[in-house]
């Protein structure tokens, strides 16, 4: 109970003895008097009792509020009558007899609201805990749903485990179904307990505080107030826990919040949530993933074993890389086949002597300390945050993937717009992760992990194309990562199926445009193949991605204008431009950088571009565009100048 309940506790207190003091004192209407002393030593009783107990805020303001203005009203009748000459009273004033049963169901209604917050406050009685409403209190009957959040998170605060988790739950579906009840719960101080539930709870009770918080955060305002209470470290810290069913969870929670909050995404970052989502989407879907770190300028100067280790190893591992970076010697990275040459026989030797030293001393301080050495069957976490191999081996497969697909959706949300968790991303093994679940999907669960995995690199490529750093170090030509997922890009945009992939797919590919190199050519045909008589969101994409080749900020604009020219794309421009409403103008931006720098093309003029540039021209709605306004006049004069007039 806080300092202002208290405060708020001692003035209803003061009047209930005034009214019994007065009342007592009473010189006529003696029998009503008594019947309010009764009612005010009662409540003076409870208000007492609930000075002692340690009361749910936000209902006791409003219960204290109530119980002031009754015992006030009743002070001021029981004074009439406690003064004066009782029958100068009944001829000089008016009769308060009306007033008293009035003020008598005033009491009685604050004797119920008191009554009720403390059974509210109170622990709940056996180790389940109450798993019932416990009455109705009078001040929210005009709003029960208030009188829910009330009661669900008294039980988080009071109720045992199970009854804990049940209130959970309740509050998520009560989140779900309306924002204003959701805007309720984070006003009524349902938040904090929430929290503790996450970290004290059971597997259910966890899983409900976390589908409960996800919700909360229905709009950036809620955001904001979940992330001062804690939510983000709570939730990496949760991330790291081996239930992959909460995991799962908390992935999911993430993306909502990360989603509507910008302020959430930076606060994950900070937190080192990439990490650990990171891992959950490696395990399983690359080898050795937990050998490469999030984040870590040295992640190519470290190296594991090829093979899962247990707990033990893990230890000796660590050590051991210590040592290395130290100084004492260097291990090779498998990624990095050169330097294998450089290491002799004697120095290979000398390393697995030295490995062996260290394991062997390892096992003997842990032995001497604890007794004994560490049970081969003692589940450990990884340093991706998830649990052993061997715990999750054994979970359903279907729980797998969909922690997987939750991991990669928060990646998404996560990266969108924030050059930092796409740099944290980028450095670890996430792209070739994205690469292999778009090949090979989720097995028919059903989960949209290639979904997704298209829309992370999505925007992962979207924040490239504005970050040279991130491109040179992300999408370099000779990065195998880089060159797995374009190919897989490349796979899906050839095949060219109108489903959820195709689009992200070809925006990611137009936004890596400035990476790729000038032998690197096959991505113009499968994106000019698509704006033949497909679906017009699919043709829109396909020219802004195919705009990025041609533009002049792209330092091989000559090499893909010709491209474009060559795969027959003029021809397909052309009619964009006549009949293309929904495109129109992109599609003569196109056109227009396509005449600046082959101007001199054959194709050109044989498509009729010079004539759809002089007809574009005239038409307003077309000119009035900035970018139309400062590309047409000198496009149409380059053609103008390469071109006879018997071409045209």
């Amino acid at each position: 109970m806080g300092e202002g309940v208290k405060a708020m506790l001692a003035r209803p207190i003061q009047l209930a003895d005034e009214v019994a003091k007065q009342c007592g004192a009473a010189r006529c209407f003696r029998a009503e008097c008594n019947d309010l002393k009764s009612r005010a030593d009662k409540l003076a009783a409870l208000l007492r009792q609930a000075a002692r107990a340690d009361l749910y805020d936000r209902p006791a303001a409003r219960i204290m509020v109530g119980a002031t203005q009754a015992l006030a009203k009743a002070s001021a009748l029981a004074s009439r009558c406690a003064h004066g000459h009782p029958r100068l009273r009944r001829l000089f004033t008016l009769s308060p007899a009306a007033g008293f049963p009035r003020t008598a169901a005033l009491l009685d209604t604050a004797l119920e609201d008191v009554a009720w917050l403390l059974r509210i406050s109170s622990p709940a009685v056996g180790a389940d805990g109450d798993g019932d409403l416990r009455g109705l209190p009078n001040i929210a009957q005009n709003e029960p749903i208030l009188f829910l959040i009330w009661d669900h998170v008294a039980r988080l605060h009071t109720g045992g485990l199970a009854a804990r988790a049940d209130s959970a739950a309740n509050l998520a579906s009560l989140a779900r179904d309306s924002q204003h009840f959701a805007k309720l719960i984070i006003e009524e101080d349902g938040i904090p307990p929430l929290l503790r539930l996450l970290k004290e709870g059971t597997d259910e009770g966890q899983e409900a505080a976390v589908r409960a918080l996800g919700l909360l955060g229905c709009d950036a305002e809620s955001v904001e107030k979940l992330a001062q209470a804690g939510i983000c470290s709570a939730f990496t810290s949760t991330l790291k826990e081996p239930q992959m069913r909460v995991q799962a969870a908390v992935a999911e929670a993430i993306a909502t919040l990360a989603d509507r909050s910008p302020t959430c995404q930076e606060l994950f970052t900070q937190n080192n949530a990439v990490r650990y989502l990171v891992g959950h989407l490696a395990s399983g879907t690359i080898q050795e993933h937990s050998r490469y770190s999030v984040g870590s300028s040295s992640s190519k100067n470290t190296a594991a074993a090829p093979t899962p280790m247990t707990s033990l190893h893990s230890v000796v591992l660590a050590k051991t890389l210590s040592t290395h970076q130290s100084g004492d010697f260097m291990i090779s990275v498998p990624e990095e086949p050169h330097r294998v040459s450089t290491v002799s026989k004697d120095e290979v030797d000398a390393k697995r002597n030295q490995m062996q030293s260290v394991v062997q001393s390892a096992m003997a301080a842990k032995t001497k300390k604890n007794g004994s050495l560490i049970p081969p069957f003692r589940t450990q976490l990884g340093t991706s945050g998830s649990s052993g191999r061997g715990a999750r081996e054994v979970e359903d497969p279907e729980l797998k993937a969909h922690l997987k697909a939750m991991a990669a959706k928060a990646l998404w949300k996560l990266a969108r717009g924030h050059l930092g968790v796409c740099k944290s991303i980028t450095e670890s093994r996430a792209l070739l992760c994205f690469a292999a679940l778009l090949e090979k999907g989720d097995g028919g669960m059903g989960t949209n992990i290639q979904v997704f995995s298209a829309m992370a690199i999505m925007e992962i490529s979207r924040v490239a194309e504005h970050s040279l750093a991130l491109r040179q170090s992300a999408f370099k030509p000779s990065s195998p990562a880089a060159k797995a997922v374009v190919d897989q890009l490349l796979h899906i945009v050839c095949k060219g199926d109108y489903d959820e992939l195709l689009i992200p797919c070809i925006t990611a590919l137009g936004c890596l445009a400035r990476t790729f190199t000038a032998s690197e050519t096959r991505m113009i045909a499968p994106l000019v193949q698509l704006l033949d008589e497909r679906e017009p969101a699919v043709i829109k994409e396909a020219v802004l991605a195919l705009t990025k080749f041609a533009c002049t900020d792209n330092h091989l604009y000559v090499n893909h204008c010709k491209a474009v020219v060559d795969e027959g794309g003029a021809g397909h421009l052309v009619q964009l431009v006549y009949l293309g409403d929904e495109v129109q103008i992109e599609a003569l931006i196109l056109l227009c950088y396509i005449a600046l720098h082959v101007p001199e093309s054959e194709e050109l003029a044989q498509a009729g571009v010079l004539a759809v540039l002089l007809w574009a021209s005239k038409q307003t709605y077309m000119v009035q565009d900035v970018r139309v306004e400062a590309l047409l006049p000198e496009a149409r004069a380059r053609l103008e100048l390469f071109q006879s007039r018997a071409s045209r």
